[in-house]
């Protein structure tokens, strides 16, 4: 009786296979892995009660657009000016840099969330704004490096502060993290499959020692 022998075309398929199957597992066994990191790691900074959280003088909000593409009220900007306003009134913070994306004179979200805080009575004088926050990781570099911000409060929801701490950390920052209540199911299924990508993504960034796009001059507060 004589073995059965592997012809050449079968054993290419096989390998060819095999590589599919790394090409597939590695990538998703990273993601999966850098978002655990992140998770863990931002544990014991994160805070849900206003009342639990200590105080920091200064707290970054960062930002969004206040509108969805169908042009109704985003519910992610609204829920974080509520919630930076709630740490103002409510002692936790004294000052508040709002940092996000101001590419065009028709599109500033710093400008928007300092309106939206204003009608919420927080202060015009206690508002800092950084628009060149186009990325989280260029506004936590820049509340450091341009607002001068070695401890501060973050404010976002939650899945966003984990990386926004993690960054924080990295760049020898004291942190805590106030979180933006929860948007409805319905619309955050998108925003929580890019928040994967993104937590894989601080890694890479880290490797390769990206730097904010935008510095500038330094910006004093009191």
């Amino acid at each position: 009786m004589t073995k059965k022998t592997n012809s050449p075309l079968t054993k290419l398929f096989r390998r060819g296979f095999l590589l599919l199957e790394l090409a597939v597992l590695i990538p998703v066994m990273l993601l999966l892995v850098s978002n655990q990191v992140i998770r863990i790691s931002a544990e014991g900074h994160l805070y849900d009660n206003l009342e639990d959280i200590p105080y920091n003088r200064v707290a970054l909000v960062f930002g969004t657009s206040h509108r969805v593409r169908n042009g109704g009220p985003n519910p992610y900007f609204y829920t974080r000016m509520a919630a930076a306003a709630d740490l103002y009134h409510g002692g936790k913070v004294s000052y508040l840099i709002v940092s996000g994306d101001n590419r065009t004179q028709y599109y500033n979200e710093p400008e928007q969330m300092r309106q939206a805080l204003i009608e919420l009575n927080v202060p015009d004088s206690v508002i800092y704004k950084d628009q060149s926050g186009l990325r989280t990781l260029d506004s936590v570099v820049r509340a450091k490096k341009i607002f001068g911000q070695d401890s501060i409060t973050m404010v976002s929801q939650r899945f966003h502060n984990q990386r926004a701490v993690y960054i924080a950390k990295h760049h020898q920052m004291t942190v805590v993290a106030y979180n933006a209540d929860n948007v409805p199911h319905s619309r955050t299924d998108r925003t929580h499959m890019r928040e994967w990508m993104a937590k894989a993504n601080v890694f890479w960034d880290i490797l390769t020692g990206t730097q904010p796009r935008q510095m500038g001059e330094k910006v004093i507060i009191p």
